[in-house]
């Protein structure tokens, strides 16, 4: 049954790009409201609550690490260039003093806006697939204007 419910889009994205482990973020699955709680918040009534109520409080995943790197991979196949193809590899191999793809990219201005491009298309598409697994959203809906 798909739920007709008003979630922030942006809270949404955020949540999926949380990298800190001592972060949950839960949604609320009738009210839309996203809820950030410290993974060691001190209350095991929350928590059993939470639990107890798995139709109505929902954890959002967090920051995918593998797919960041399946994306980088891929992005630096089609890289045109040699030389950046080349200091992006080393990068993306961790080989010193290459320093990191971000850095690299910050003399690349067309080609850092094409990876940007590639990673919010992706999270996107995480995003909306996630929502509809838990009946959130249905592909059918053309825009997420439903969400924001």
């Amino acid at each position: 049954m798909l739920r007709d419910v008003d979630i922030i889009w942006d809270e949404l994205l955020d949540a999926f790009e949380n990298t800190d482990p001592d972060v949950v973020y839960i949604l609320d699955r009738l009210s839309g409201e996203i809820y950030l709680v410290p993974s060691d918040y001190d209350d095991d009534q929350f928590w059993q609550d939470v639990a107890a109520n798995s139709e109505q409080y929902l954890p959002i995943p967090g920051y995918d690490y593998g797919q960041e790197r399946l994306l980088l991979y891929e992005f630096i196949q089609k890289v045109e260039n040699a030389h950046l193809k080349e200091m992006l590899g080393r990068a993306y191999g961790g080989k010193i003093p290459y320093g990191k793809v971000e850095e690299i990219l910050s003399f690349y201005p067309e080609e850092m806006d094409e990876l940007e491009s590639l990673r919010d298309s992706q999270l996107t598409r995480r995003v909306k697939q996630w929502l509809e697994e838990h009946d959130l959203y249905s592909p059918i809906d053309l825009t997420m204007d439903s969400y924001e």
